[in-house]
C-alpha cells in the first residue's frame, strides 16, 4: 500500500512540474507540428538530423540506439554505419563525450538532455522553436529566438535554413512602447527551401516526440484491444444475465 502511495505521489509531482514548466513558458503563439508517429520515413529523417546536428551537445541518455533503430524501421547494420559516429555499440545509450563543466563554460549552461523534452515542452513548442531563430549580432552566437529570448545556443540548422532576419513591431507592454520581434524572414542562403526546412523541422520534432514515449503506439494498440475485449465481455455477461433471470419472477 505504501509503495502504491509513493508511486502515485511521484506521478502527481511529475505532472504538476510539467504543468508549471509549460505555464512558465513564453506567451508566443505556437505553430502546429502536426506530427505523425506512424510515419517511419519522417522519424528516420528526424533521427538523421538529430545525430548529425544535435547529438554533439544534447544527449538522449535514457534512449538506446538499438531500441530506436528497431522502432523506426532502421536496419541495425545501416544504423551502425550511418548514425553512430563515435564507435558506440548498438546497445548503448545515445550520449556524447562533452562534459557538463565544459558545456557550461562554452555555452553558459549545460545543454539539457532531450529524451523527454517533447513531453515537458510539447511538440508544438519544439517545432516553433526550430523555426524562430533570427539574426541578432548582440548575442554571443549571433542569433536569438522568438520563443526562447536570449537563447544560449547557436542556430545549429543554419546551414539548412539560412539565417533569418527579424520582423519587428512596436507593442505596448506595462504602459511602455517596446519593439518586439514577431516573425522572421528567411534570407534564402540555406541549403533547403522554405517548405523543405519546414518538413525538416517537423521530422526532427516527430523524432523527439517519439523518443519521449517510445512505447506510445504499442500502448494505444493494446488499449484498443483491451477495450474491445471488455465490450465483448460486457455483451456476453449481459446475455448471460438475461438468460439466468428469464424464469425468475
Amino acid at each position: 500500500m505504501m509503495k502504491k502511495l509513493i508511486i502515485g505521489l511521484f506521478a502527481l509531482s511529475v505532472n504538476l512540474l510539467s504543468n508549471m514548466v509549460m505555464a512558465a513558458g513564453p506567451s508566443v503563439p505556437l505553430m502546429e507540428a502536426n506530427n505523425d508517429l506512424t510515419d517511419q520515413p519522417s522519424l528516420q529523417r528526424g533521427a538523421k538530423l538529430f545525430m548529425n546536428y544535435c547529438l554533439g551537445c544534447h544527449q538522449m541518455q535514457y534512449q538506446r540506439y538499438e531500441r530506436t533503430f528497431r522502432d523506426i524501421g532502421i536496419p541495425t547494420e545501416v544504423g551502425l554505419e550511418q548514425l553512430i559516429f563515435d564507435g558506440s555499440k548498438v546497445g548503448s545509450h545515445i550520449t556524447n563525450a562533452i562534459t557538463k563543466d565544459d558545456a557550461a563554460k562554452w555555452f553558459g549552461a549545460a545543454p539539457p538532455d532531450l529524451t523527454l523534452i517533447a513531453r515537458v515542452k510539447s511538440p508544438d513548442y519544439i517545432y516553433t522553436y526550430l523555426k524562430s531563430f533570427y539574426k541578432d549580432e548582440s548575442r554571443p552566437f549571433g542569433v536569438n529566438n522568438i520563443v526562447f529570448p536570449s537563447v544560449g545556443m547557436p542556430h545549429v540548422l543554419q546551414e539548412l535554413q539560412g539565417l533569418p532576419t527579424p520582423i519587428t513591431k512596436e507593442v505596448e507592454e506595462h504602459g511602455h512602447t517596446v519593439t518586439k520581434v514577431i516573425a522572421t524572414e528567411t534570407d534564402g542562403t540555406g541549403e533547403l527551401s522554405v517548405d523543405e526546412y519546414d518538413q525538416a523541422a517537423r521530422d526532427l520534432t516527430n523524432f523527439l516526440e517519439y523518443v519521449g514515449e517510445p512505447s506510445r503506439l504499442e500502448s494505444e494498440a493494446l488499449g484498443i484491444k483491451v477495450i474491445g475485449f471488455l465490450i465483448i465481455l460486457f455483451i456476453l455477461a449481459f446475455m448471460l444475465k438475461k438468460e439466468y433471470w428469464r424464469d425468475v419472477h
